[in-house]
């Protein structure tokens, strides 16, 4: 349930004038979708020593396909749950190259085929590999979202579903890297920074504080 729909336009307006979308691994698929394994339950800082490390000594699918999964570890242990995440990233790797011919698939349906990959990390893939209006919601859409009005949901599949009869489609491929960033320095989980923020008169979360 929206609650503040009429607040989407003033909302994403004001969001791009604070910040600038970033470019992720230079929007090469394979490397965009290994890049959001590696940041799943990790910091982004984390998550781009690791990557960094990773393809500064394997430089393309094929190499990591014919790897062990503890070749990786040691170059992908700063993005932590570095066993698993070794094992999924040489098995994503080798489905790519046996079932898909070497490519990354664009669609939802056949990146859900692959390894350790749920609807965010697919959504991550469209919107950053294949520029596909979607809508990846991690722990900062997902807060935000629901401090905002925009949505009230308590788990982000609803939240996604939420969003995208919530937010035009228009806004799509901005709406994560936007929220990410706003929610990394200005929305914090805890003591969110009310005073800096430039959204606070549309914010349901906010006007409740007001009024408590």
């Amino acid at each position: 349930m929206n609650i503040f729909p009429s607040n989407v336009d003033q909302i994403m307006d004001r969001l791009r004038q604070h910040y600038d979308l970033r470019v992720f691994e230079d929007g090469d698929p394979y490397r965009v979708l290994i890049r959001t394994i590696l940041s799943q339950r990790t910091r982004d800082e984390n998550t781009d020593r690791a990557s960094a490390q990773l393809f500064s000594k394997y430089h393309n699918m094929e190499e990591i396909a014919s790897s062990e999964p503890q070749d990786l570890e040691s170059l992908i242990r700063p993005a932590g749950f570095y066993h698993v995440k070794a094992k999924r990233i040489v098995e994503v790797s080798q489905m790519l190259l046996n079932e898909f011919k070497g490519k990354v698939p664009d669609n939802m349906e056949n990146l859900l085929e692959l390894p350790g990959v749920g609807r965010k990390t697919a959504n991550c893939v469209l919107v950053y590999a294949f520029q596909i209006p979607a809508i990846p919601v991690d722990v900062h859409v997902h807060r935000i979202s629901n401090r905002l009005g925009l949505v009230n949901t308590e788990n982000p599949h609803n939240t996604e579903m939420e969003l995208e009869k919530t937010v035009p489609q228009d806004y799509w491929i901005e709406l994560n890297d936007l929220m990410v960033q706003f929610g990394q320095t200005i929305c914090h989980p805890i003591s969110p920074l009310h005073e800096n923020c430039p959204l606070h008169d549309l914010c349901k979360c906010y006007q409740e504080l007001k009024t408590a």
